[in-house]
C-alpha cells in the first residue's frame, strides 16, 4: 500500500512540474466541449472515454493498433464451445492498498452491466449469462451463445471498474480546473504489479490532456501548443486541411460504424417507407465524400456492410440494378404523387452538427433532393428536425452492433419490433449459420422499414505531430493513453 501510495505521489508530481527526460509532457487536445473530459456516466464523448480507459482498467484493453491485450486480466483461456471466458487475474493492488480479488471483480462487471442497461453498449453485452468467482485471482463469464468479439467488447472505456471512486488503470491524473486540463502519468510497473523498470522516472512521459472545440485544437496543434489532436470527425474534417503545417501529420482512421441519417419523424412527407426509400434513393454517395479531398471512404447504401456475415445475403450495393438517372427518376414519382395529393412543398429538416463538414455535407445532399423534387431545410441538432446526422463508432465487427443501434428502447429514432425480436432470438443461437440468418432477417426488416439513410463508413481523423510515439490509426478510433507516455523501447 504504502508502495503505490509514493507511486502516485511521485507521478502526480512529475506530471505537474518539469519537463522528463523522454521530452517533456505531451500535449493532448480531443476534439469536444471543454467540460466533456470529465463526463461521467455511461454516455461519455471521446476524452471522456480514453481518460477513463487510462485510469478505470478492465480485464483487457485496446493496445494502439486496436488489438486485445491482457489488463487487470494477465491471462485467459476460452472453452472449446466459445461460450465461457476464465481470466486469471494480475496481482495487483487497488489504490487503497487492497488486493484485487476475482470477488471485486465480479462485483464491478455485474454492477457496470446492470448500469449500461437502456444504452446500445447495454443491447452489446446481452449474451452475459453469468460471472462468477472462480477462486480469489480466477473469474468466469458464462454467454448464452458464441461471440468471437466478446473480448473486445470487454475492452470497451466504460468496462474499466472504479471501486471507492478510484481505478486501478495504468495511469493517474490530477485535474486543473483553471487550464480545464488533466495532467496524467504512468504508474511504475511494481505499482501495477509487473517487475519494475529502471529509470522509470526518467523515461515516462506525462501527459497534459485537455477538450477544445475543433477549430481552437486545430490551432493549437499548428501554434505548437499540443502535439495530438484526436476525435475529429466528417463535421470538421476540412479544418484539418489548413495551412502547411497539416501537410503529413493528418491521420484517418479506416473506421467502422454508422455515418448516415436517422429518420426521426414518421409524418406528412416522411409518413410512407418508400417516400423515405426515395430520399436514400436520390443520393449519389460515391460522390458524396469529393468535396472533402479524402480517399478512401467506403460508401454504403446498406445498414449492415455485407461483408460482416460469412455470406454476404445481399449485393454491395442496393440498386445495383438501376442507374443514379433512373433512381432519380422513381423518386421524382413518388415525391410528385405525395405532393400532388397533399399540396404545398416537399420539404425536410434536416439537422447537422456546426462545421465545415456539415455544410459541404448539407450542399451535397440538398443538390441530390432538389433533384427529386424536395427542398431542404437545415437545423441545428437542438431543433425539431425530420432527419439528423447519426455518426457512430462500431464498438466491434458484427452485424449485431449495427442492428442494435436501432433498438426500439433507445428511442432514437424510428424502429422496427420485428428486427427487434429477430435479433433477441439470434442471442442464443449457437450455429453460426443460423445465427446470421436471423440478423440477415432482421437487417431485411429494418430495410424495408426505411429507418435510416446510410451514407458510408464513419470518419475519425487525427493531428500528430511527428515526435509523438505509441500512436496507430485504427478502425475502433480508440488511441489509448498509457502508450502515449511509453518510450520507444
Amino acid at each position: 500500500m504504502l508502495r503505490r501510495i509514493a507511486a502516485l505521489l511521485c507521478c502526480l508530481a512529475l506530471a505537474s512540474c518539469s519537463p522528463s527526460d523522454g521530452g517533456g509532457p505531451l500535449g493532448i487536445a480531443f476534439i469536444g466541449e471543454p467540460d466533456g473530459l470529465f463526463q461521467q456516466g455511461v454516455r461519455l464523448t471521446p476524452g471522456a472515454q480514453h481518460l477513463r480507459a487510462a485510469t478505470y482498467e478492465g480485464l483487457v484493453a485496446l493496445d494502439p493498433a486496436g488489438q486485445v491485450v491482457p489488463a487487470l486480466a494477465e491471462r485467459w483461456i476460452v472453452t472449446d464451445d466459445g461460450m465461457s471466458y476464465i481470466f486469471r487475474l494480475r496481482d495487483s493492488e487497488w489504490p487503497d492498498g487492497e488486493l484485487i480479488t476475482a470477488g471485486d471483480v465480479r462485483v464491478l462487471l455485474r454492477d457496470a452491466i446492470a448500469q449500461l442497461r437502456g444504452t446500445a453498449l447495454g443491447l452489446d453485452l446481452a449474451k452475459v449469462a453469468e460471472v462468477r468467482a472462480m477462486t480469489e485471482r480466477v473469474i468466469e463469464i458464462r454467454l448464452t451463445a458464441p461471440m468471437p468479439d466478446f473480448l473486445r467488447l470487454l475492452a470497451q472505456p466504460e468496462l474499466g471498474f472504479a471501486r471507492r471512486g478510484s481505478g486501478a488503470g495504468p495511469m493517474v491524473f490530477a485535474r486543473d480546473d483553471e487550464a480545464r486540463a488533466a495532467r496524467l502519468s504512468a504508474l511504475p510497473p511494481e505499482a501495477r504489479g509487473l517487475p519494475a523498470r529502471e529509470n522509470w522516472e526518467a523515461l515516462s512521459r506525462p501527459l497534459v490532456v485537455r477538450a477544445l472545440p475543433a477549430e481552437r485544437a486545430v490551432r493549437a496543434f499548428a501554434n505548437g501548443e499540443v502535439d495530438l489532436v484526436l476525435g475529429g470527425r466528417i463535421a470538421d474534417f476540412p479544418l484539418a486541411r489548413v495551412g502547411p503545417l497539416s501537410r503529413g501529420t493528418i491521420q484517418v482512421d479506416p473506421a467502422i460504424g454508422l455515418l448516415g441519417l436517422a429518420i426521426v419523424n414518421d409524418r406528412g412527407l416522411l409518413a410512407d417507407p418508400a417516400r423515405r426509400e426515395a430520399l436514400s434513393m436520390a443520393i449519389e454517395r460515391s460522390a458524396l465524400i469529393q468535396p472533402f479531398g479524402l480517399g478512401g471512404w467506403q460508401p454504403t447504401s446498406w445498414i449492415v456492410p455485407p461483408a460482416l456475415f460469412t455470406e454476404p445475403p445481399y449485393p454491395p450495393a442496393r440498386w445495383e440494378e438501376l442507374s443514379l438517372a433512373q433512381r432519380r427518376a422513381i423518386a421524382a414519382g413518388r415525391i410528385a404523387a405525395w405532393r400532388a395529393q397533399n399540396g404545398g412543398t416537399a420539404r425536410v429538416r434536416l439537422a447537422l452538427p456546426p462545421g465545415p463538414g456539415s455544410d459541404l455535407l448539407y450542399q451535397q445532399l440538398a443538390g441530390a433532393w432538389a433533384e427529386i423534387g424536395v427542398e431542404t431545410l437545415r437545423v441545428s441538432p437542438a431543433d425539431d428536425a425530420d432527419l439528423e446526422l447519426r455518426d457512430a463508432l462500431a464498438r466491434f465487427a458484427s452485424p449485431r452492433w449495427f442492428l442494435n443501434q436501432f433498438h426500439c428502447s433507445l428511442r432514437v429514432g424510428l424502429c422496427s419490433p420485428q428486427a427487434d425480436a429477430l435479433v433477441r432470438q439470434s442471442l442464443a443461437e449457437r450455429d453460426v449459420d443460423a445465427k446470421e440468418r436471423l440478423l440477415a432477417e432482421a437487417h431485411a426488416a429494418l430495410v424495408a422499414a426505411e429507418v435510416f439513410i446510410p451514407l458510408g463508413a464513419p470518419v475519425r481523423w487525427s493531428l500528430v505531430r511527428g515526435s509523438v510515439r505509441g500512436y496507430q490509426a485504427n478502425q475502433w478510433g480508440l488511441h489509448p493513453l498509457f502508450p502515449l507516455s511509453q518510450p520507444d523501447n
